[in-house]
């Protein structure tokens, strides 16, 4: 059974990971049958690039990705690209709702941008009043 999982690269404590088709049976960093992308964990915010058209051939070869790939290819939105590929949706249906799909990530982007900035100037503004009265002491 082919597997869509990572595969670690990279130097000690800077993991790179390749995302592989690979045999169930081979070992982690083993072989593999091909190399369809690669995962940045260190970058802020965190990197996937996928080469789709491997990807989708893949799966339709009935390679089963591993739950962290998975939720890889759902943060990139690919996830529900292959579950419409799937229902036989045309590219004509499939790119107005992955419009609508990123501009929804990009309202929550925003939404969590704001709520950190709200959260730092709290904990300044409690930095700022403790401060003030260990001086009134």
């Amino acid at each position: 059974m082919v597997k869509l999982r990572l595969a670690r690269m990279g130097r000690k404590k800077s993991p790179i990971y390749k995302i592989v088709a690979a045999d169930s049976q081979s070992p982690r960093d083993g072989r593999y049958i091909e190399s369809i992308g690669q995962y940045n964990p260190l970058t802020q915010p965190m990197t996937v690039d996928v080469k789709e058209d491997k990807m989708f051939k893949w799966l339709k070869n009935g390679a089963q990705p591993t739950d962290t790939v998975r939720s890889l290819f759902r943060r990139k939105g690919l996830w529900l690209k292959w579950s419409l590929i799937r229902k036989g949706k045309s590219e004509e249906e499939i790119s107005p709702i992955m419009e609508q799909w990123q501009q929804l990530q990009v309202e929550k982007l925003s939404r969590e941008a704001e709520k950190k900035a709200r959260r730092k100037a709290k904990k300044k503004s409690e930095k700022t009043q403790a401060t003030e009265s260990s001086t009134a002491s």
